[in-house]
């Protein structure tokens, strides 16, 4: 009896599962269809979210040439990786970054150009090497601080002055006009950078406006053949006004922060050249970003632009550098004069683009060599 009732409940066993099984293939097959279509759905809209995650985060790199010291744009650029993930490929090129840019005209390899000199930027997009662009916050930067269609953005300003060792020389007997430098009074007394310095060629630029190629030409030549040293940089320049080997030195007015902020050698005072009132004002020039057409990383580099517009990234961009904010509503680094406080030349910053090829053709004639 029990045999068969074990037999009979195994029996009864079989036949459930046969009916279960039944059942769920009939499901199954009763929407093979739909099921395909609902994986083909998902696919797609994760394959789209999966598109707008990488333009949220970022994902790839982007290729920054810089003409800036390294130590300025290195910081900003691992803060943009922490922030949006993509990786940044830097080339520290200095002063043969336009060059280069140049030279790949054909076979463009990066996607944003850093400068400390406008002239460049603007030259690079007179030569058709820049690309247009319309990134969010863009109106945060006064349009005479940027190119005509956004190609390149003006993001911190810096000034041509006279900074000079207190130890060494008085404010009351410092030279007060750039033009005073070519006074054999003041013969080896002061350093200058080499000719093909940004600052350098945007300075010889106004100039040539100020006082005509010819007599910009002697300006250079006596300039060259007073100065106690021809430097590499404004770095140089500050340090060894700042230990005392020259009384004053030509530089950006930034320079003068950061010898301020050394712990030692830091008893300089600074001049603000010409600005008496029939006198040119002091010199400005700036430092920006510009977007390489035909850029490999295109995106990113859009990317980029919207980043370095956000008001807490134009700080960073001049407050390592200690520069002054194009944008008033960032505030000038403790102690630093706005380009609103003393006299500056009228020449436009879009106007160093047209002439900086010219300009560094007549440093060279006038016999200051553009590379030491």
């Amino acid at each position: 009896m029990a045999k068969r009732f074990r037999l009979l409940f195994f029996a009864l066993m079989a036949v459930a599962l046969f009916a279960l099984a039944a059942c769920g293939a009939t499901e199954e097959e009763g929407n093979e269809e739909p099921a395909a279509e609902e994986t083909e759905e998902t696919t797609e809209g994760a394959e789209e979210e999966e598109q707008e995650e990488q333009v949220a985060e970022g994902t790839g790199e982007l290729v920054v040439y810089s003409s800036r010291n390294e130590d300025f744009v290195n910081a900003l650029l691992e803060k943009f990786e922490q922030d949006t993930g993509i990786t940044v490929q830097p080339l520290h090129a200095g002063d043969n970054a336009v060059n280069r840019i140049k030279g790949e005209a054909g076979n463009v390899q990066a996607d944003i150009f850093i400068s400390n000199d406008i002239g460049a930027l603007e030259h690079l997009r007179l030569e058709g090497l820049l690309e247009g662009s319309d990134p969010e916050g863009v109106e945060s930067i006064d349009e005479k601080y940027r190119a005509e269609d956004n190609s390149w953005i003006a993001l911190s300003a810096r000034t041509r002055v006279l900074m000079y060792n207190k130890d060494l020389i008085s404010e009351e007997e410092m030279p007060k006009t750039i033009e005073e430098l070519t006074d054999p009074k003041w013969e080896g007394d002061f350093a200058i950078t080499r000719g093909g310095n940004g600052g350098m060629i945007a300075h010889v630029s106004a100039l040539r406006q100020e006082l005509g190629d010819e007599e910009t030409k002697e300006w250079i030549s006596q300039v060259k053949d007073n100065a106690g040293a021809i430097l590499e940089g404004h770095g140089d320049i500050r340090r060894a006004v700042g230990a005392g080997e020259f009384k004053f030195g030509l530089v950006n007015n930034y320079y003068y922060h950061q010898q301020l902020r050394e712990p030692t050698d830091n008893n300089v005072g600074v001049i603000y050249p010409d600005q008496g009132d029939d006198e040119m004002g002091a010199v400005v020039n700036a430092a920006g970003v510009g977007l390489i057409k035909d850029a490999p990383n295109g995106e990113n580099a859009q990317a980029f632009l919207e980043w370095i517009l956000l008001p807490e990234n134009q700080r960073e961009f001049s407050f390592e550098s200690l520069e002054v904010p194009i944008n008033p509503e960032i505030e000038a680094p403790e102690g630093a004069a706005t380009i609103s406080d003393y006299k500056t030349h009228d020449m436009p910053l879009s106007k160093l683009g047209e002439v900086w090829e010219d300009t560094r053709e007549l440093i060279e004639e006038a016999g200051l060599d553009l590379d030491l």
